[in-house]
């Protein structure tokens, strides 16, 4: 994301359950209610459609946000959508404050994102359930808590308050 040169990046998942069409929601970055500093597709949200989806699949990913909200980003549907757009300036501010490297990523960058009140906005699409996913179940939940449970330390002990360690583009100098 640091390494992107446009003014709007996108993250998808390498499956594309999210066909690239979808991207048309993202631009420009407005939604209802305004601008924003992130969007995050939605698979919850009235207008988004489930192709092919396991029920087990959907209720694991339904308890795994419900913990996100209690202990991280209260009143986002679906963090765990694998199709999120940042402004530049969100990118840069939020990225070199990331520490996790695992499946809960994300969710670090969007718990990061509200500790200094940027605005996120979720929008509703189309996902395909992919049967080759490399999602383990039961030993992927268990890595995704022990990452949730991270995120919260961290911010506790302030790592996420901290200046971005990285210069964004307004504020290299002049050459």
């Amino acid at each position: 994301m640091l390494a992107a040169q446009g003014e709007y990046r996108f993250i998808c998942d390498a499956d594309l359950a999210m066909p690239i069409e979808e991207i048309a929601k993202f631009l420009p970055p407005t939604q209802p209610g305004g601008s924003f500093d992130i969007a995050i597709a939605s698979r919850e949200l009235p207008g988004a459609v489930r192709y092919g989806e396991p029920v087990y699949r959907h209720i694991m990913g339904r308890v795994f946000n419900w913990l996100v909200r209690l202990l991280a980003v209260p009143g986002i549907q679906d963090t765990q959508c694998g199709f999120k757009m940042f402004t530049k300036e969100a990118a840069q501010t939020l990225f070199p404050l990331q520490r996790i490297d695992g499946w809960g990523f994300d969710v670090e960058v969007l718990y990061i994102a509200r500790r200094r009140g940027m605005r996120l906005t979720e929008a509703p699409i189309n996902w395909y359930y992919q049967r080759d996913s490399r999602v383990r179940p039961f030993h992927d939940t268990v890595n995704m808590v022990r990452e949730l449970l991270k995120i919260r330390r961290n911010g506790n002990h302030g790592f996420y308050d901290l200046p971005s360690p990285l210069p964004t583009a307004d504020e290299l100098p002049a050459v």
